[in-house]
């Protein structure tokens, strides 16, 4: 089965020549799309020091296209070790190493990726001892693991671990970026009231350069200020709300500057918490939307962009409150692009019966409207603003309010539009998501400046190197 089973066989004469504890067999593996091989794997145990000397119990996967493709690597913990969630290993004891994700042969072995284990492992050690109790508690969690690394599971169901780091936070969420917008979406999120713990990841470099400080001279509650990846871990929302700011001298070049700097951060959002719902904040909105999605594989609902909620919310407010127009509120909705290019449009279709007093319950809504429409006008959106509008869309999905908003989702298949972009579109909200699109009142016009919309940003998308 192995295509090139001679070298196969004489890296791993070498290997046990090095690490002669390892044991060798043929077992199947089981990848998560449910496809199966018989693969070669072998476990052991590599020294590690860490003040005092640990034999790391290891099991490695040998694929069939080995060596031109690396290893699958796992933790094999015993009965009395828990695994310490990290940089270089998930909950489930899965090991990655930018070794593996380099790997090239010949330069690549599978001594050398041992020895970067164990030099990665001497940094953070990736096992810690469990008291008896918590081993017995473990017992249960340990038989998981352990069908995990004869691949026996998709990895989908996730299990806490006694003593780890995130243990009992329920409603984790973690923003990425310590701009002026990631720490007012903290703030507005803590104020809410939604998460048990919240992450801020700064991503600047050098002490002090993110904004952050004040935050942590007053601390708050259940905040914490992170520069590693690892500290995301099974997140329940991520909000993005990072924007590079680089020397860029278009707009396509903005774009594609910040299409590079979420390159390197949502393959490690999406390890660290593999079921969470990304909240795309960053500009412009639907096509960093479109970017998360592609990056991060994830099904559609659970990539989403705050689009126009902010808007809606907003013009809604108007109706209600100032127009004193209660009845239209609750239908009405700002829809499309984030930005001069809104639109608006109604869920609700059954005006009156008679086609005489139908028109003229139109025209005074398209009225009023317009009216709410022209108050909107020069509300920008400043970063507290938004971060409301983050903390409303969060609040709704922790708690599966399954509350309707207006966010940007992947438009395919609505108003005839057949290519891959994210409009705002009213959708109910819930814990996985985006559960169901709201229909909109069919009307031509407002189709049109969708379709039109949804071309301009296909053609953008286009020019992008993903």
């Amino acid at each position: 089965q192995y295509k090139f089973r001679d070298l196969t066989i004489e890296e791993l004469k070498n290997v046990n020549k090095t690490y002669p504890n390892f044991t060798f067999s043929m077992n199947t593996y089981t990848f998560k799309d449910g496809s199966q091989k018989d693969l070669l794997n072998f476990s052991g145990t590599v020294p590690v020091k860490y003040g005092n000397s640990y034999n790391i119990p290891i099991h490695l996967w040998i694929l069939d296209s080995h060596p031109f493709a690396p290893p699958i690597c796992f933790l094999k913990p015993t009965v009395n070790m828990g695994i310490s969630v990290g940089k270089h290993v998930d909950a489930h004891g899965r090991i990655y190493l930018p070794y593996l994700q380099n790997w090239s042969h010949p330069k690549s072995t599978v001594i050398g990726l041992i020895k970067e284990m164990i030099a990665k492992f001497e940094e953070e050690l990736p096992l810690y001892s469990l008291s008896s109790s918590d081993a017995a508690r473990q017992s249960e969690l340990l038989s998981y693991i352990a069908k995990i690394t004869e691949g026996e599971t998709d990895m989908k169901s996730k299990s806490k671990i006694g003593g780890g780091k995130n243990e009992g936070y329920f409603n984790k969420i973690t923003v990425v970026g310590a701009g002026d917008l990631g720490i007012a979406c903290v703030l507005a999120v803590a104020a809410k009231g939604a998460a048990d713990k919240i992450v801020l990841l700064d991503l600047s470099e050098g002490a002090g350069k993110g904004g952050t400080v004040d935050l942590e001279i007053f601390a708050l509650p259940n905040v914490e200020i992170s520069k590693d990846f690892s500290a995301s871990a099974d997140s329940k929302v991520v909000v993005l709300t990072v924007n590079s700011l680089g020397n860029a001298q278009t707009y396509l070049d903005v774009i594609q500057s910040n299409v590079d700097l979420f390159r390197g951060i949502i393959p490690a959002i999406s390890h660290y918490s593999q079921n969470t719902v990304l909240l795309v904040a960053s500009h412009p909105v639907e096509v960093m939307t479109y970017v998360s999605w592609k990056l991060s594989a994830f099904p559609k609902s659970r990539v989403i962009g705050v689009g126009a909620n902010l808007d809606t919310e907003r013009f809604q407010y108007i109706l209600t409150n100032i127009l004193k127009a209660q009845v239209l509120a609750k239908d009405a909705w700002i829809i499309g692009e984030q930005g001069e290019d809104k639109v608006l449009s109604w869920t609700g279709c059954n005006l009156v019966a008679n086609q005489t007093e139908a028109m003229a319950a139109r025209n005074s809504r398209e009225e009023v409207a317009n009216r709410a429409m022209e108050v909107l006008k020069g509300k920008g959106q400043r970063s507290w603003s938004v971060g409301l509008s983050v903390a409303d869309l969060t609040d709704s999905i922790l708690k599966d309010k399954r509350k309707v908003h207006s966010v940007s989702t992947l438009a395919k298949g609505c108003c005839n539009i057949n290519s891959e972009v994210f409009l705002s579109l009213p959708c109910i909200l819930g814990t996985n998501g985006v559960i169901e699109m709201v229909k909109l009142e069919e009307d031509p016009l407002v189709q049109e400046k969708l379709q039109s919309t949804a071309g301009s940003i296909h053609d953008l998308q286009q020019q992008l190197k993903l």
